[in-house]
């Protein structure tokens, strides 16, 4: 797994140490995971950008924001995921490939928390039954 800290890894660490919140990207297929103190980046696109990538490329990854109390997926399905047409099916992969990846990265990562969706996102959920 490749990961990307910004602005530094050092900074990254130091957040960890006080507890502060990280905003984390996985690649869909847990390849790479970018991560960033919220404050150096606010926003998952925001990341992308500060890193040199294009912001609009934000759904080719599942987005977190990551403390030691949990981990908060930023639950949205692209419409193109793994070119699934149904949504049903669709939402059901994205849900299932995206808890089994995230909850990797994580413990690759020394964290070994909960993996929350926070309400505003599961009304996605709804369409996997």
């Amino acid at each position: 797994m490749s990961i990307v800290y910004y602005p530094s890894e050092q900074k990254a660490a130091d957040a960890i140490k006080n507890k502060e919140p990280l905003l984390v990207l996985i690649s869909f297929d847990g390849s790479e995971t970018i991560i960033s103190p919220v404050d150096d980046s606010v926003e998952h696109h925001i990341l992308l950008m500060n890193i040199g990538r294009d912001s609009r490329d934000i759904d080719q990854y599942f987005r977190i924001v990551l403390d030691d109390s949990g981990a908060d997926w930023t639950f949205a399905c692209p419409p193109d995921y793994k070119g699934i047409a149904d949504q049903q099916r669709r939402i059901a992969a994205f849900y299932k490939d995206g808890f089994s990846v995230i909850a990797h990265t994580l413990e690759s990562l020394g964290f070994l928390v909960g993996i929350n969706i926070p309400k505003r996102y599961q009304r996605h959920i709804g369409n996997m039954r």
